[in-house]
């Protein structure tokens, strides 16, 4: 399923135009986003957590040449399931 398609079912299922549905999917969206760039979490209870982890800047070897390159540190959206979402998908 793709976001357009997304779209038309929260519409459809949910009584809401196609215009209504994309604003609050987007709004959804932005904010989750913007939730994560502040560092916080997101926790929707029994779909699932979505979060930030944080890597650590490391060597690593360039793989073609096997030269040694340094690797920055970064930050990397996470998302783990809950177990209500887990279950439905088994």
């Amino acid at each position: 399923m793709n976001k357009q398609e997304l779209i038309s079912q929260v519409a459809d299922r949910a009584g809401l135009n196609r215009n209504d549905a994309s604003r609050a999917i987007e709004t959804m969206l932005e904010l989750v986003t913007a939730t994560l760039k502040r560092g916080d979490e997101v926790r929707l209870v029994g779909f699932g957590n979505f979060s930030v982890t944080r890597r650590k800047a490391s060597i690593g070897r360039n793989p073609r040449t096997g030269e040694p390159m340094q690797i920055d540190s970064s930050a990397q959206p996470k998302f783990r399931p809950g177990k209500i979402l887990k279950d439905a998908v088994r």
